[in-house]
């Protein structure tokens, strides 16, 4: 069946200052490949038709992609400054819900391109699993369907950055979405957040990877830590 992204690349990236100063933080190059070409190439592997990538601060540096990969098109998020990121998946609603769909942060490192590769038969987020007290988003299932997604927990699924949804359910958020902009507030919202209020609706499950397939990239530090080693 057809695949889509949706690889969201359109913020500011304070946390990785100064070098995204100049640089937008999706392409900032790890071992010589910006961070969000991994994504790409390793979604291109699975054979997904078309890759949307939703950018905001720097967009024009994101052009070349346009040329070397002819499967990426660019959705611009004219609200990125005054919204989270719920204000980028809204940008993309017109191909949200059109075809199966990858959902997907572009400020990641694929290490490990054959995560992408496993069939999926219902929508799932990636998950690593961490022993011990996470601040991060985590997961909580009952009889592996994912009942609520919230930050912090203690030996839980974590959020990896990578999300997989099918036709029928990525329609549904896209329903929620809209119902989620109408309202007072929905400016601090964060995508995930509304998926969280149609997980009722939606049986989304946690795809386990490994912690090295995919590695989280949110600080100068965490580069310098990966490309020391």
């Amino acid at each position: 069946m057809k695949e889509i992204s949706i690889i969201m690349a359109a913020g500011l990236g304070t946390r990785m200052l100064p070098l995204t100063k100049t640089t937008a933080k999706p392409l900032i190059p790890v071992f010589d490949t910006p961070m969000i070409e991994t994504v790409i190439n390793a979604l291109n592997e699975r054979g997904v038709s078309k890759n949307y990538i939703v950018v905001g601060y720097k967009k024009e540096q994101f052009e070349y992609l346009k040329e070397k990969y002819k499967n990426v098109e660019i959705i611009e998020n004219k609200e990125y400054l005054e919204k989270n990121n719920i204000s980028s998946l809204k940008a993309a609603e017109n191909v949200l819900g059109t075809e199966n769909c990858f959902i997907c942060e572009a400020d990641l490192y694929i290490k490990d391109s054959s995560v992408f590769l496993p069939e999926l038969k219902q929508s799932c987020y990636f998950g690593k699993f961490i022993e011990g007290y996470s601040n991060d988003w985590i997961f909580e299932t009952e009889q592996d369907r994912i009942v609520n997604i919230k930050k912090e927990g203690t030996s839980l699924f974590n959020m990896a950055g990578i999300s997989y949804w099918l036709k029928e359910d990525a329609a549904e958020i896209a329903k929620a979405l809209d119902g989620a902009y109408k309202e007072h507030g929905h400016e601090t919202l964060f995508w995930d957040e509304v998926v969280n209020r149609v997980l009722d609706k939606i049986n989304v499950g946690v795809h386990p990877i490994n912690l090295g397939q995919i590695i989280e990239l949110d600080t100068v530090e965490d580069l310098l830590n990966l490309t020391r080693r």
